[in-house]
């Protein structure tokens, strides 16, 4: 069976392609650049597809012979729950057997756009006769790596809400081993399964785990200008992340997986790791 895996060249959902080809499975990767398809291929894909979201011809062709899909949608695009109810019905089109969607931890919160855009494409593909599987990650471990220089050069970690908010966290490598369990496997059929690593950190915390990992203090400070101007949807994002955080439970990962999920300690020394093999190579 080829399984079709949107979002390959990302600095997320590439992680699903080597786990898939880890299980020997055979992946069409879709790019949108033509210079991606390199990438894709060293990370395990068999073939590879180049196209927009957007148009309904390269999702046909992309598409074609296809038993399952890995879907994600690209942060923040224009009009997303439109744009994922299309690949839905190409989806349906096609004649594909399954979909599995790596959506976000509670689609509900309507007031957050990135969250609420998620919901319309899952009732699609509920209104489907699709088999499916539902990912509900919580944030990225790997959102720190865009923080991650001024971190080791200034000792700072900021961040545009309050020190006190508290969030569950994941490896998107773990969601990605999940993903390619429900691609694979018929035990993650018809599940909708919320994805959090263990504990609820605020950024006290999270600074605190750097300096030990750094062996420097990191001190933390709140900065609402941290990422520069934002769109409205994205500032929305900061303001309930201010009020109320996003928490989940870690028990369904857990047991998926059937091991401890990696732990953002783990995580920032591969960080730091990196600094240091970049360092020596430069020396």
């Amino acid at each position: 069976m080829m399984i079709l895996a949107f979002g390959a060249a990302g600095n997320f959902a590439g992680s699903v392609i080597p786990a898939l080809a880890a299980r020997g499975a055979r992946v069409r990767a879709f790019v949108r650049k033509p210079e991606q398809a390199e990438l894709v291929r060293r990370h395990g894909a068999t073939e590879v597809a180049i196209g927009d979201l957007r148009d309904r011809a390269a999702l046909d062709g992309a598409l074609k012979d296809v038993g399952a899909v890995f879907y994600i949608a690209p942060a923040f695009i224009p009009a997303e729950a439109d744009v994922g109810k299309k690949v839905v019905e190409a989806t349906i089109d096609a004649g594909v057997r399954r979909f599995v969607f790596s959506a976000v931890i509670h689609p509900v919160l309507s007031d957050l756009v990135n969250h609420v855009a998620k919901a319309p494409v899952e009732e699609a593909v509920l209104n489907s006769g699709l088999e499916y599987t539902f990912l509900h990650p919580a944030r990225y471990f790997q959102n720190y790596a865009a923080f991650w220089p001024k971190v080791v050069k200034e000792g700072v970690l900021a961040e545009p809400w309050s020190s006190g908010t508290r969030f569950s966290l994941v490896d998107y490598r773990d969601v990605a081993e999940v993903a390619a369990i429900a691609l694979t496997e018929e035990r993650l059929l018809f599940g909708t399964f919320e994805l959090c690593a263990p504990g609820q950190l605020n950024r006290l915390d999270v600074a605190a785990l750097m300096s030990d990992v750094l062996g420097h203090e990191v001190r933390e400070r709140r900065d609402p200008d941290v990422l520069g101007d934002v769109p409205p949807g994205l500032r929305a994002m900061f303001d309930h992340y201010d009020r109320h955080g996003l928490l989940g439970n870690p028990l369904t990962l857990r047991a998926i997986l059937g091991r401890e999920p990696r732990s953002l300690r783990a995580y920032l020394e591969e960080l730091a790791q990196g600094d240091t093999a970049r360092s020596g190579e430069q020396g």
